[in-house]
């Protein structure tokens, strides 16, 4: 089931809120945040569940929400 996130990996994008909500929540100081989260979701380590209309990627002590119909990032938190 986690193959249907990493086919549609292209597809994964989020808001102009949704950027300063990630970079806040992880304290990141990083330029591409969707970027940043596309490689998380890749990872290794990458654990991907699907709970009714969201997947979560569990990766590096972060989870990442993703929306499974649209692939916007939602939020991502510690």
């Amino acid at each position: 089931m986690p193959d249907e996130l990493l086919t549609n990996l292209n597809r994964i994008h989020t808001t102009d809120l949704g950027l300063l909500r990630i970079r806040k929540n992880l304290s990141l100081d990083v330029e591409d945040v969707v970027s940043w989260c596309k490689d998380k979701i890749t990872a290794e380590n990458a654990e991907i569940t699907r709970k009714g209309k969201n997947w979560y990627v569990s990766v590096d002590g972060c989870i990442i929400t993703v929306n499974a119909y649209s692939y916007t990032i939602i939020t991502a938190h510690r």
